[in-house]
Order: C-alpha cells, then structure tokens, then sequence
C-alpha cells in the first residue's frame, strides 16, 4: 500500500543464519527489520527505535530471551511478541502471567507459520489493549 509504512520487527537471535533466514522472509512480506544478536543490542536498538513487534530467540546464549521479553514490555506493554526456541517444549516454558501472549514457535517452523504467529501475536496484543482499557 502506497503511503503505508511497513510494520518494522526487531529479530533478536544469536544465531546469523536464523537472524537471516528470518529477516529475509519478513522483508519479501513487507516488513521492515532490525536485526540483532543479543539481548544488549536489542535493548539498545529498542531505546532508539520503534517497532510494532518482536521475534526473540528464548535462549541467547548467555542471555534469557524472557527477561529481555519482560524488559520490552515494560517500556512497551502493547509490543507483540513472538518467542521461538529449538526446544521442543517451547510452550511449557514458565512465564509470567504478563506475558500470556506471547507466541511460542518451535524452530525449524515454515514460513506460513512465522507469518501466522507474528499475526497471532498482533491479534493477541490488540484484544488485551481494547480488554484493559
């Protein structure tokens, strides 16, 4: 749509090919996307810039991608979230009742599932924001 900006995504994972993988996809379907390899960066890059969503692997390394989920929302209650994991229990991973709606994707996912959970997360933020206010 001419005159639209693109959603812009932060993509948040220490691995380059799944930063790329990822960042490739959401750009053919008209996102724009900051990528960054850990939770500092992404903090940095979430000071400076606005997003209308983020994709954070839950295991950075040395880093919790949950806490720096909980960092985000904090400064942004309305950020949509998406959390992917190679683990295969991604969605029995405790979290905070702040954040039930967050969506759990469970790397290798297709691209049609990555699109659908960005959505789901969207969806998911918008009907807490309308039910809190």
């Amino acid at each position: 749509m001419p005159g639209c900006p693109m959603p812009r995504i932060l993509v948040v994972d220490d691995q380059p090919d799944v930063r790329a993988m990822i960042s490739m996809l959401l750009r053919v379907n008209h996102f724009e996307v900051i990528e960054v390899e850990n939770a500092a960066n992404a903090l940095r890059a979430f000071e400076t810039t606005t997003f209308d969503g983020v994709i954070v692997d839950i295991f950075l390394g040395d880093d919790c991608g949950l806490d720096l989920i909980s960092a985000m929302r904090e400064r942004a209650p309305e950020l949509a979230v998406v959390a992917i994991s190679g683990m295969a229990t991604v969605d029995a991973v405790s979290r905070p009742s702040d954040l039930a709606d967050v969506v759990c994707l469970q790397k290798p996912f297709r691209p049609a599932e990555l699109l659908r959970a960005i959505s789901s997360a969207r969806e998911a933020v918008s009907s807490r924001m309308v039910a809190s206010a």
